[in-house]
Order: structure tokens, then sequence, then C-alpha cells
């Protein structure tokens, strides 16, 4: 399978560069595979449109301000993108940076922080699109609150601003630790939440701190020699619990967002019998879930629209059928909805 078999036209005036106004407001295009139909409806619409018994599982991690600037000592700034710590150290970091192969081990960034709080990092490795910084001293998760900026993608054609640290958040954000939003999320409301516990729909609650795994372009002609990078999930045991009754009980699993769908299969581990259960506490996967997939655990998908011929589409490709995603596609962009992390959403039925 090509990476080509997955592009789509896309006029750049339907990419997202602003929230809605109020969340909940977007436009949502329903999905059945079985009969191959959609439908024009509304996010706030959704509790109406679920049976009672759906468990839906829901990605509560954290973005993290991790856009960065450092001055090299020309005085140039360069940004960087901090991903995750690296050799189980909190001062060293794995970054993404613009034309990394012009950079070369050794150099030096210094870092401007508010409060006197300065940071100097040395590059200490460089990997294909990744870079290795090691800071002078540890990066606490307040020194990004008041020094980082938020992490939007390169997409969105301007610079961060206070309404993005509400709105580039789920309002059920708990761990921090992302460096893109689980965007599906950014849908929901209070509101939405009460509506859903009114129609007999369950939540739960399971964290992939998104990284380079989920955003990466994927390069390679052939989609099967495309490699993710890693990225840390945890699932607790209240939650794998519930998860795991509502499969035994044979109630649909509703998943929101492709980060949950892929935690969730990483995490599923059948026995020789057919019985499957989660991995409790924290693990991490690669997983790549492309045409042709047999999913474990989910079965019905809450998303975003996502970028021509990346993992993500991909992703959904898999769970919809290609044919039937880039003819829903096609008509998403034909009656204008927006896409990407700001975007309108789909259900995938």
């Amino acid at each position: 399978m090509k990476t080509s078999d997955f592009m789509f036209e896309l006029p750049e005036e339907l990419i997202a560069q602003s929230p809605v106004q109020k969340r909940g407001e977007s436009r949502l295009l329903v999905m059945n595979r079985d009969r191959k139909s959609i439908e024009h409806r509304m996010v706030k619409e959704l509790p109406s449109l679920l049976d009672n018994g759906i468990l839906m599982v829901f990605n509560n991690s954290r973005v993290r301000k991790a856009r960065l600037y450092g001055i090299d000592k020309s005085g140039k700034s360069r940004e960087f993108l901090l991903l995750n710590k690296a050799h189980n150290s909190d001062a060293i970091w794995n970054c993404m940076t613009k034309r990394v192969n012009r950079l070369k081990q050794g150099e030096e960034f210094y870092f401007d922080g508010k409060n006197d709080k300065n940071k100097t990092a040395e590059l200490i490795s460089i990997d294909n699109d990744q870079c290795c910084l090691k800071f002078d001293s540890f990066l606490s998760e307040s020194w990004f609150e008041e020094n980082g900026h938020i992490p939007l993608p390169p997409y969105i054609k301007r610079e961060d601003n206070k309404n993005d640290e509400e709105r580039y958040q789920t309002i059920y954000a708990k761990e921090p630790g992302s460096a893109a939003a689980p965007t599906a999320g950014l849908h929901f409301t209070q509101e939405i939440f009460e509506e859903l516990k009114s129609a007999g729909i369950e939540s739960a609650f399971i964290t992939l701190h998104v990284g380079a795994g989920t955003f990466l372009p994927v390069r390679s002609e052939n989609v099967h020699e495309h490699k993710m990078h890693e990225e840390i999930y945890t699932i607790d045991e209240e939650n794998a619990s519930r998860i795991e009754k509502a499969k035994k009980e044979k109630r649909k699993i509703l998943t929101v967002g492709t980060t949950s769908i892929r935690c969730l299969e990483a995490a599923w581990k059948e026995n020789i019998t057919g019985e499957g259960s989660l991995i409790r506490g924290e693990g991490s996967t690669s997983i790549f879930i492309y045409p042709p997939y047999d999913f474990k655990v989910t079965d019905i998908v809450f998303t975003n629209f996502h970028t021509p011929a990346s993992t993500l589409l991909m992703l959904v490709a898999a769970f919809a059928g290609r044919d039937f995603i880039l003819d829903s596609y096609k008509t998403a962009v034909e009656n204008k909805y927006m896409f990407y992390s700001y975007g309108d959403a789909c259900l995938i039925l």
C-alpha cells in the first residue's frame, strides 16, 4: 500500500486557524460504515446520537507548554519542541526543531526565563529528525508553564495567544506530558458530559502523551516502511476494569481520538481462549495502525479530520475503509467543514 493512496485535496481556507467561539458548537459528520452513509449534525447533538450503555474512552493527557526559543552564540533564535525526557533525566530532553541537520553536536543555546529562571542547554546528539538537549538544570512543569509556549501545530499560521492556553486543552486534561493536544477531546463541555451521563453513557479515562509518533509525517513511499516513534501511556486499575467490564458485557466502546485508540489497541492482550484484558500501569507504544487491521477494543470512533497521507488518516481508514473515508472527506470539503486541530469532528459508527 502506497502513502499516496491516502492523499486528498484540501483547500487552505478549510484549515481552521482558531477554535469556534464556544466548545461543542462545531459541526459533526456522522459516518455509518455499514450503510456507507453520512449525515450532517453538530457536536452538541452527540448525546442524542448514541445508544444507552456505550462506554466512551478519553485521553486525559495535558498539553505541556513545550515550545521554547533558544538563542545560539551568534544571537540567532531557534524554536525547539520538547517531546519527552531522555536518559531518565529531568534535564535531558528529546526535541524537534527545523533544519536539524544544520546543527552540530556541542552547540549551546540560551533560554531566557521569567524571574531570572534562565536556562542553557547543550546539544548532545542528533538523530534523523530529532535532537537531544542537556539543560544546566532540570525543567519543572512550573518552569514550562511560566516560560514555554503552547505548541500549536505548524499548519496554524499565527503565534499562540492567551486564548490557546485554555482552548488547546481539553476540559478534563489532567496528566501533563503532551507535545500536542489530543484534539478530538477539545469539543467536549461539562454540559455535554452531563447529557452523556443522563443518556446512560459511561466514561473512562486513559493517558497517552502525544509526541512525535502521532504527528510526524509519513515520508516513505510504502506505508509499511514508516516507523513510529514511541509514546508513553498509562492505564490505571479503575479505568482498565471499567473498559474490560464493558467488553465482557458486549457493550460498545466509543474511543475519543486516535491517541486513545492507539493506547487501547497497544495495551489490549488476548489469551489463547480469546479473552482479552488491558495492561495496567505505564507502558510505551509505537503501534502503527493502517489497513487492513482488526480492531480489538474500539467499536465507534469520535475524531477530528486529519491531514493527507498522515498516520492518523491511515488509522481511521483502517477502521472505516479507505474508500469510504476518502469519499466522506471529499463530501466534508464540498460542504466547507473545517479541518485539523481546531476544526470540525467526525463520528464513525
